[in-house]
């Protein structure tokens, strides 16, 4: 058979055991990526990425104001994307944050990046998506599939984590995934994915799963919003009610570099 039903443990901090459907002989069609194999300096292909711009917080206190720039996002030459956020004369701080929206949205599969995250007191990664619909619907009406979240306070520690109408903010249901005591995701290029199905998100790292978002785990009456188009999106934010802000011991600029984005569904 293509699918079998096994016992696998989720890494979450404390060990528990849960049964998910593992494909024994996996069968994945790759239907978009981005290579990042552009020139040295060369901005993001914008066939396939727009930006979010400005200041103002992003609902959670965030300090960076996002630009276009090719200071701040831009590709390196040697295959990788690079995120960069540059604390400026003034003390104020630049970011990037690109996404699909508008050029390419996705319906269930396996959503995935090489990435070597910054680190930091008050740096924030993420690879995450927002459900293509938020124009007509809201937030978080629309979803939030939060693939790969590190404040760098926690540098051997990435989340996991849904967010829809009723786990919204910090309500979100999700998981995490720890290296062994005094390793770093800074210090290595890791794959951050999930695989995305009508019923279950299940969360990656390396290609081992750690938590399994699914409708069963929402407070009763919640609806479960992932089964429609979301589109992708990479940033790295500094300052936030989460990681908090920069201290004495935070240095810039920081960067997160990304190697590939993939997205596969099932043939």
């Amino acid at each position: 058979p293509r699918t079998a039903s096994v016992p696998i443990t989720f890494r979450s901090g404390a060990a528990t055991s849960a049964t998910v459907m593992i494909d024994l002989q996996p069968s994945w069609k790759l239907v978009w990526s981005d290579e990042f194999n552009g020139l040295a300096g060369a901005p993001v292909d914008p066939k396939s990425w727009d930006f979010d711009l400005g200041g103002g917080g992003w609902g959670n206190s965030e300090l960076e104001v996002y630009t276009n720039s090719t200071e701040n996002v831009f590709q390196d030459g040697v295959g990788n994307l690079v995120i960069r956020a540059l604390k400026t004369a003034a003390n104020t701080y630049t970011s990037a944050r690109i996404k699909t929206q508008g050029r390419l949205s996705f319906q269930y599969g396996r959503v995935e990046a090489r990435i070597k995250i910054p680190y930091g007191q008050g740096i924030w990664p993420a690879f995450w998506m927002l459900g293509a619909d938020i124009n007509t619907v809201g937030y978080p009406a629309c979803g939030e599939i939060d693939i790969m979240e590190n404040i760098g306070k926690e540098p051997g520690t990435v989340y996991g984590t849904v967010h829809g109408p009723g786990p919204s903010g910090s309500g979100g249901i999700g998981g995490l995934f720890s290296l062994a005591a005094g390793q770093r995701f800074a210090d290595a290029f890791h794959v951050y994915g999930i695989e995305w199905s009508p019923q279950s998100v299940v969360f990656l790292v390396d290609g081992a799963p750690y938590f399994e978002a699914t409708p069963a785990k929402l407070p009763a009456g919640i609806a479960w919003v992932f089964q429609h188009p979301f589109f992708l999106i990479l940033n790295v934010a500094v300052g936030g009610t989460w990681p908090g802000n920069p201290d004495a011991t935070a240095t810039f600029p920081q960067q997160m570099l990304v190697d590939w984005v993939r997205v596969s569904q099932r043939l």
